[in-house]
């Protein structure tokens, strides 16, 4: 896989020279000034509006690090990930003013970089602590802050787990309001390495120092005003493991430090999370990214092929887990900028389709200077971001994935919304059956997109989508409950193959599942009953801690791979639907993981009708 941002280190040569800069040179003395910008335009200060409870809904904004990280020409004439200055912060910050304000839009984030200048040389003041670089931000970081928030606005900022090498200093750094601790007393005494880069020491947080330094941090961010912290190189993840990447404590130490300042402030962190520790992410933070970073690190902003595709293998895992004070974060939102985006527009309506209904929070890393019609369209649709930042649970797939995809998710009024994916590379038909959403007969149908009423439908939907296509929709059911017949797994009547067995299940349905289903392993469930020859849409109750596959037949017939998203871990159970055309009277179905991996399967369940 490619490297991730630092978010930065970068890929290639660039990245190779940024890690010797980053591991080179500890000391935390104050460099000297160097030659600076122009000054920007000094703005009055007004105060915030009256704060919400953080993260009640996925947050919406704008963030740096998609154009910091671009080859797109012009964006960094400088040298790699130059973008980032005061200048153009205060621009994208006029701009989400004047054009996505009003649509709900309220934090502009800056990303890596703004302590380091072009050469990726950091800045520390004399506690250790990040300061700006003064060419990037030759005000410093508070009138950035104040500008933002006299737009009405709120303020972002980043910085990378752990005490970075550089404001190591040998030791000998005092840590501001903690007398008698300096920089040596924070860290284990073996200089371990933490973080996706090993670009930090870990944090010893048995030592009454360490706190201390988070909370020096912390003082500093909300005495500049900011109101939202992204943490990067967080382990569990970024591709890291062991205990020298578990940086729980340090997140723990942040929320601390935090609720101790008094200044309300998001806590973000990223990136590709451990879904293992989610109770961790969610005890101690505001949201948490499920995945890679989106950018390509190329000539355009982001690829379909590079990470955003990727997602739709990722969120289902996810799906249950985000909600009011911590959400599943899939990463920037570019889709606004045409041929610098990099995308179609098809996979520009994929792509935020996808953003919206997983509850992901909405933040662009466009130029909001230079959005075109349809990307603006896409950004400032209300009915997509009511979807969003509504109380509806986050949507997965509903029937067995594979490039034609259909998720959903119940409202609280009882309808569902559900968005129809082709995620093939030729125009495809995609079928929203409402049996998969547990009803029959007929059912209202919204565009969401195009803002119109289909009128009342039945059975199902269906609609040829173009390559890398989608469609979103509200559906309200009219007709009953699809009334359908049970069929447990571990039933004695069924026929179990290789290596399949029954086991213990807390999660399923009658408390037991059939696993084991790999390498030849199988499961038929025999006398599965219908009364006519018809197409149905049998539910599948099933296990998987990881995506898998399965090979499903009826009656002896030829075999179609079905995939099953991962339920996220090997306790939790989901239902997907999968279309099977059965005779009249009794059928069998059949799971065989042929020579993969199958899920567990808890049970099935057939409509009583086609």
């Amino acid at each position: 896989m490619r490297s991730p941002s630092y978010s930065v280190l970068p890929s290639g040569t660039a990245r190779t020279l940024l890690v010797l800069a980053l591991t080179a040179g500890l000391s935390a003395a104050v460099p000297a000034a160097r030659a600076t910008a122009p000054d920007a335009p000094a703005v009055p200060e007004a105060p915030a509006a009256a704060a919400a409870p953080v993260a009640a809904t996925p947050y919406m904004g704008w963030s740096s690090w998609s154009m910091q990280s671009s080859k797109y020409p012009g964006l960094n004439p400088d040298g790699d990930y130059s973008w980032l200055t005061e200048r153009k912060v205060l621009q994208q910050t006029d701009a989400m003013a004047a054009k996505l304000k009003k649509y709900g839009y309220s934090y502009v984030n800056i990303d890596a970089g703004w302590w380091r200048d072009n050469d990726w040389k950091p800045e520390f003041d004399a506690n250790g602590r990040q300061t700006a670089d003064p060419v990037r931000f030759p005000r410093g970081m508070k009138p950035v802050a104040d500008h933002i928030h006299a737009k009405g606005l709120k303020a972002g900022i980043y910085l990378p787990v752990g005490l970075e090498k550089e404001g190591y200093g040998g030791g000998t750094v005092p840590i501001w309001n903690a007398p008698g601790c300096t920089t040596a007393d924070i860290v284990y005494g073996d200089l371990r390495t933490t973080n996706g880069w090993d670009s930090s020491y870990k944090i010893d947080f048995s030592r009454p120092c360490a706190q201390k330094y988070i909370d020096s941090q912390a003082r500093l961010i909300a005495d500049w005003g900011y109101d939202f912290l992204k943490i990067d190189g967080v382990g569990p993840g970024s591709f890291k493991s062991g205990d020298n990447y578990d940086n729980v404590a340090d997140i723990a130490a942040w929320q601390k430090a935090i609720a101790a300042t008094g200044h309300p402030i998001h806590l973000e962190l990223s990136w590709s999370l451990d879904i293992g520790h989610i109770a961790d992410w969610k005890k101690y933070s505001n949201g948490w990214r499920i995945d890679t970073d989106v950018e390509c690190y190329c000539d355009t902003l982001v690829s379909w092929e590079n990470s955003v595709d990727d997602r739709f293998a990722d969120a289902a895992a996810w799906s249950r887990h985000g909600g009011p004070g911590g959400w599943n974060d899939l990463d920037s939102l570019d889709v606004g900028n045409g041929a610098m985006d990099g995308l179609t527009e098809a996979e520009r309506q994929t792509y935020m389709t996808l953003w919206a209904i997983a509850k992901s929070p909405l933040f662009t890393g466009d130029d909001l200077t230079r959005l075109d019609a349809y990307g603006t369209s896409l950004l400032t649709n209300r009915e997509v971001i009511a979807l969003n930042q509504s109380s509806t649970p986050a949507a997965r797939p509903v029937t067995a994935t594979g490039d034609r995809q259909v998720w959903a998710a119940r409202n609280a009024d009882g309808s569902w919304t559900v968005a129809l994916f082709n995620l093939g590379t030729a125009p495809a038909a995609v079928t929203a059956d409402w049996a998969s959403l547990g009803f029959s007969g007929r059912g209202s149908v919204r565009d969401l997109w195009s803002h119109k009423d289909l009128g009342s439908l039945k059975d199902k939907i269906t609609d040829t989508l173009p390559a890398h296509g989608s469609r979103l929709f509200t559906v309200t059911p009219h007709g009953p409950a699809q009334a359908t017949t049970g069929y447990e797994a571990e039933a004695a009547g069924n026929t179990l193959g290789g290596g399949a067995s029954v086991a213990d299940c807390g999660v399923c349905s009658g408390s037991h599942k059939v696993g084991n289903l790999y390498l030849g392993g199988s499961l038929r469930f025999n006398d599965v009953v219908v009364p006519k020859a018809g197409r149905y849409t049998v539910k599948v109750g099933y296990v998987s801690g990881d995506p898998r596959q399965a090979e499903v037949s009826v009656n002896g017939a030829a075999a179609t791979t079905y995939a099953f998203p991962s339920t996220g871990d090997w306790g939790t159970a989901e239902t997907v639907g999968i279309p099977l055309s059965l005779k009249a009277g009794a059928n069998t179905i059949t799971f065989d993981s042929g020579s993969g991996y199958a899920p567990d399967i808890d049970r099935i369940d057939v409509p009583k009708r086609a």
